[in-house]
């Protein structure tokens, strides 16, 4: 059977514990290891080096006591236990015979390490009057504390790596338990409830910083569906009446034949349906943009994207003043771009009352392109809100002079597609002036 798709978070998040608090063990007591083993080594050099000393001290002072006559090579064998000490003199005459024939002598000053009856001993030796002395000092004392401090290790390394374990279990624990509260409120917020926002701590951590950028991340979503929910209503609303219109004609065509001119039906089809090709191809292209895709950039010259449209406005039989375009290269989509000044052109054609003015330039590394016209113009509080999909201020709500409400729109997509902007002026002529700005081109000059 499936998982529960809201089970495997949280049982990714235990993993995450496990393999943390495998990965800190791991290291501790890797950690702890060599270093109890280190220590015991250490510990063994360091206390047979400082029995070596010892050793060495005694065989000078035995050595120098039987030089002087001060101790009797007889008294050797009456040492300490632990410290045997043996002769063997030049004429042959040995001194506790038993220890010179178990003991090895050492060849050189360096002392040695031997085993005599399942005890180990460090042995040194040096020449004197009377011959060669041997003396053995007892390594039982300091295998005794190498074995102590191994025992001990031995149950403090594994008690130091379950506590440590158990630290870290606690610490990431407490550590995690925000991101997963963190997890169980975005995993409950769905299409319904997009206004729903992660609680913050206000400390300022790297958790709290996630928690904000998780929000901010939200609100975009928010405003995205938003967006869309109105774009949809917004585009089934402007689809609807060309449609309305054409049922319309088509019912009353059907009904009352005599009513409607030769021809009349053919005409308002064509139309309506100009129309919604229109707007459906504004829509597929914000969409297109709203993706970011755009098509191959290379060099494109605002200026003579310009005179192109001044060509077709007098085309149109309308008047059209170009005496204001200059140089204006930029780096771009040549296709995007020039839909972007052609419906900048149509949009001033519909609301100038007589003429209007195309211009371009660059100033201070942005190329502008802009139309002005000597309509009524944008008041301020709606000069944003006209960049909207499907937006149409009350002078340009009919449906001959109003055009889709997608125009504008398209111009403001195709500049942030390219790192720009557009924006509304005054024009000199008491209209609007709408501006197309870009990035010029490397190289560009100010005119």
């Amino acid at each position: 059977m499936a998982e529960p798709r809201a089970a495997r978070p949280a049982r990714r998040g235990a993993s995450i514990r496990v393999r943390i608090l495998t990965s800190a063990v791991a290291l501790v007591a890797l950690a702890l290891g060599l270093g109890a083993v280190t220590l015991v080594w250490t510990l063994d050099r360091m206390l047979q080096a400082s029995a070596a000393q010892q050793l060495t001290d005694e065989l000078a002072a035995l050595a120098e006591g039987i030089d002087q006559g001060t101790i009797q090579t007889a008294a050797l064998t009456e040492r300490d236990d632990d410290i045997l000490v043996a002769l063997r003199s030049e004429t042959g005459v040995v001194v506790n015979a038993d220890l010179a024939a178990e003991v090895p002598v050492p060849t050189g000053r360096q002392p040695i390490v031997t085993t005599i009856a399942d005890e180990r001993y460090i042995v040194v030796a040096t020449e004197a009057d009377a011959g060669t002395i041997v003396v053995a000092l007892a390594m039982g004392a300091i295998d005794d504390t190498v074995r102590s401090t191994t025992a001990l290790l031995t149950i403090a390394v594994p008690l130091t790596v379950i506590l440590v374990g158990t630290l870290v279990w606690i610490v990431v624990d407490r550590a995690l338990a925000p991101v997963e509260r963190m997890r169980a409120e975005v995993d409950a917020i769905d299409a319904s409830a997009l206004d729903l926002r992660v609680r913050t701590t206000s400390r300022g951590d790297e958790v709290d910083r996630l928690a904000t950028t998780m929000n901010r991340m939200l609100a975009r979503v928010e405003e995205g569906a938003r967006a869309r929910r109105q774009f949809v209503s917004d585009a089934s609303h402007e689809l609807r009446s060309p449609l309305a219109t054409m049922r319309q004609f088509a019912e009353l065509t059907r009904a009352h034949p005599a009513a409607v001119a030769p021809g009349e039906l053919a005409e308002v089809v064509i139309d309506e349906s100009g129309r919604m090709h229109t707007i459906v191809e504004g829509l597929l292209l914000l969409a297109r943009l709203d993706e970011h895709e755009t098509g191959q950039r290379r060099p494109v010259a605002l200026d003579e994207l310009a005179r192109a449209e001044i060509e077709r406005v007098r085309a149109l039989g309308r008047e059209v003043d170009g005496s204001a375009v200059r140089a204006a290269p930029v780096v771009g989509d040549e296709r995007l771009l020039r839909r972007a000044s052609r419906n900048l052109v149509d949009n001033a054609l519909r609301h100038a009352s007589g003429r209007i003015a195309i211009g371009s330039v660059v100033r201070e590394g942005r190329a502008l392109l802009w139309v002005d016209d000597d309509g009524t113009g944008v008041p301020v509080e709606d000069r944003e809100r006209v960049f909207d999909r499907f937006t149409r201020l009350d002078e340009g709500r009919s449906r001959d002079a109003g055009g889709s409400g997608l125009g504008l729109a398209i111009v403001r997509e195709v500049a942030g597609a390219h790192g720009g902007d557009a924006w509304i002026a005054s024009a000199p002529t008491g209209g609007a002036r709408f501006v197309l700005e870009l990035p010029a081109a490397l190289g560009a000059t100010d005119a």
